[in-house]
C-alpha cells in the first residue's frame, strides 16, 4: 500500500470513528424526540441531557488516553454546572468547605480555640511560612493555655507549619474533643516551647459588647444558632448598667443564619414584619414577624453601624430597623446580598444553591444595590501617592518592628511614632496612627471598641450624645421610597 493510500484509509478509519461517536450521543436524544413527537416537554429536554452527560462521563472513562479518577470528573462537572448559574452564591463545595460552613450553621466545633492565619507567600519580615495565632478564644483550650495574639505556632504533632496548607492545619487542630495536640510555639526571636492542649467544643465567637459612657455597644461579628443569646446577654448587661441608649454594629459582618437575623430583629421590634421570602416556587413563599415582647424598648435610641463589608443576615437586621423605624444607620453603603441560599450535603461534600430572594419590611430587594445609610461616614480614601508611600511603608516592615520591641507601648510613643514616619513617608498622621494601633492590636487582646481611631463609632456616639436623635430619625426614609425616588432620577435623567 503506497502512502496515499494508507493516508486515505487512515482517514476512512477516523469517519468511521466520527460517525460512532456522535451516535453515540444521538442515541441519547433520539429516543426522547420520537416520544414527543411535535410536541415540546421541559420534562424531556432535562432527561436527554442528562443521559447525554451520562454518556460522555462513560465515554471519558473508558476511552480518555489515561486513566481518569471519577471524582475528579464529578467534581469538574459540579464546578461547570453552578459555574454556568453566574451566581456566585451557588457553589459546589469540597469537604473543606463542608466543614467550615458546618462551623456557623451549628455554631461550635471541636478544637483548641484559636484564630489563625497562614501566610500564602513568602513574608516581608523573612520569616518562614509558619501559622500565625491573630487572637485565643476567651475560655477555650488555647486561651487558658497561655497561648498569645502574635505567637507563632511552627510544629503540630510533630510536622512543621512552613510546609503544610491551612487545610491541613485546621484539620489537625480541629477533631474530636478530648484529645490531645501537640504544638510547639514561638514566640518573639528567643522563646520556644511545646505546649499540649486538649480539643474541647469551641463555640463560634458571635458578639462582643462593652459600655461606652452611658451607651451600650454591642458588635455582632456572625449570625449562628447562639447569636440572638449572646445579643440578649448583652442586652441584659446594659440594662443592669442603666444604658441610655445602643449602638449595633454590624460591619465587616458577613451573615449566616436566616433565623438568627429574624431572632436578633426580634429584640428590637415590638410585632410586625421582619423579613419575607419568596421563591419561585410559591409554596415555599414566607413572612417573619417580629415578636411583640421587644428586649430593648422604643425610649431607647439605637444607632446601627454598616459598611461594605456588612451583607445578607446583617443586612436583613439593618434592613428591618430602617424600615420599621427603629434605627439610624451610620457608615457606608451595605454589601447588597438579597438572596438566600440552601446547603445540599453530598456524602463528605455538597453545594450550596440560591433557592430564594428576600424583601425588607417595605418590599424592596437590595440585591446588588446594598443598604445606604441615613448618615455616610467614610474611612479616607488612599490617593494615587498615598499608595506608593504606604506600599514603600509596609515592605519596609518598620510599624511590625517597632511594635516588637515596643510591646506596651503608650498613646505619646504611637504618637511620636507616627510623626517620625510622616516625616519620612508623607502619609497623614491619622492613617500613620490607626496602622501601629492595629499591629499593637495583632500582638494583644484587642479592645472591643477604638474610640479614637474609628471615626464612624465616634459619630455614632455624637448622634446619641447630642440630643438630636428624635429630630434625625424624623427624616429617615424607607429604602422603598429610597429606591421609588432613585428611579424617578433615573427617568427625568434619561
Amino acid at each position: 500500500m503506497d502512502i496515499q493510500q494508507k493516508k486515505q484509509s487512515f482517514k476512512w478509519v477516523w469517519i468511521t470513528a466520527t460517525v460512532i461517536f456522535c451516535a453515540l450521543f444521538t442515541f441519547a436524544i433520539i429516543p426522547g424526540a420520537a416520544a414527543q413527537g411535535s410536541l415540546s416537554s421541559t420534562q424531556t429536554q432535562r432527561q436527554n441531557y442528562a443521559n447525554l452527560m451520562q454518556n460522555v462521563f462513560n465515554f471519558i472513562i473508558q476511552n480518555y488516553v489515561e486513566e481518569v479518577d471519577p471524582y475528579t470528573l464529578f467534581e469538574g462537572a459540579m464546578n461547570g454546572m453552578f459555574g454556568a448559574l453566574n451566581d456566585p452564591y451557588s457553589v459546589y463545595m469540597t469537604e473543606s468547605d463542608m466543614n467550615d460552613i458546618s462551623d456557623t450553621t451549628q455554631g461550635n466545633f471541636g478544637g483548641v480555640g484559636l484564630n489563625i492565619t497562614k501566610a500564602t507567600s513568602p513574608r516581608p519580615d523573612g520569616k518562614p511560612m509558619w501559622v500565625e495565632v491573630a487572637s485565643p478564644i476567651e475560655d477555650t483550650p488555647g486561651w487558658r493555655a497561655g497561648i498569645n495574639p502574635g505567637d507563632f505556632i511552627i510544629e503540630i504533632n510533630g510536622i512543621p507549619t512552613e510546609t503544610i496548607t491551612m487545610d491541613e492545619v485546621l484539620g489537625m487542630l480541629r477533631g474530636t474533643p478530648g484529645e490531645s495536640v501537640r504544638l510547639v510555639i514561638k514566640r518573639g526571636d528567643r522563646l520556644e516551647f511545646p505546649v499540649t492542649i486538649t480539643r474541647a467544643i469551641i463555640e463560634v465567637p458571635t458578639a462582643k459588647h462593652a459600655m461606652i459612657g452611658s451607651i451600650g455597644y454591642l458588635k455582632l461579628l456572625t449570625f449562628t444558632p447562639f447569636t440572638a443569646d449572646r445579643a440578649r446577654d448583652a442586652i441584659i448587661e446594659f440594662q443592669k448598667n442603666n444604658y441610655t441608649a445602643l449602638i449595633l454594629d454590624l460591619r465587616n459582618n458577613y451573615g449566616g443564619r436566616l433565623d438568627s437575623a429574624i431572632d436578633v430583629s426580634n429584640l428590637f421590634l415590638d410585632g410586625g414584619l421582619v423579613v419575607s421570602i419568596r421563591s419561585r416556587i410559591a409554596s415555599e413563599n414566607r413572612s417573619f414577624n417580629a415578636t411583640r415582647t421587644a428586649l430593648v424598648p422604643n425610649n431607647i435610641p439605637v444607632v446601627v453601624l454598616i459598611n461594605r463589608g456588612s451583607a445578607s443576615a446583617s443586612e436583613i437586621v439593618a434592613g428591618a430597623l430602617k424600615d420599621r423605624g427603629r434605627g439610624y444607620l451610620v457608615g457606608e453603603n451595605s454589601f447588597g446580598k438579597g438572596s438566600v441560599q440552601q446547603v445540599y450535603p453530598l456524602n463528605n461534600v455538597g453545594f450550596r444553591i440560591t433557592t430564594a430572594r428576600y424583601y425588607t419590611p417595605s418590599d424592596v430587594n437590595i440585591d446588588k444595590i446594598g443598604i445606604p445609610p441615613d448618615l455616610k461616614v467614610s474611612f479616607p480614601e488612599y490617593t494615587e501617592d498615598d499608595a506608593v508611600h504606604l506600599n514603600e511603608l509596609i515592605n519596609a516592615n518598620k510599624i511590625p518592628v517597632y511594635i516588637e520591641q515596643n510591646p506596651q507601648a503608650s498613646a505619646f510613643q504611637v504618637d511620636e511614632f507616627a510623626r517620625v514616619l510622616q516625616g519620612e513617608y508623607k502619609l497623614d498622621l491619622p492613617l500613620l496612627r490607626r496602622l501601629i494601633r492595629d499591629e499593637l492590636n495583632r500582638t494583644t487582646l484587642a479592645p472591643v471598641y477604638d474610640l479614637e481611631y474609628d471615626i464612624q463609632l465616634q459619630e455614632a456616639v455624637n448622634i446619641l450624645r447630642g440630643g438630636n436623635y428624635n429630630i434625625l430619625m424624623q427624616n429617615v426614609k424607607t429604602l422603598r421610597t429610597l429606591q421609588e425616588e432613585a428611579e424617578n432620577e433615573l427617568a427625568i435623567a434619561s
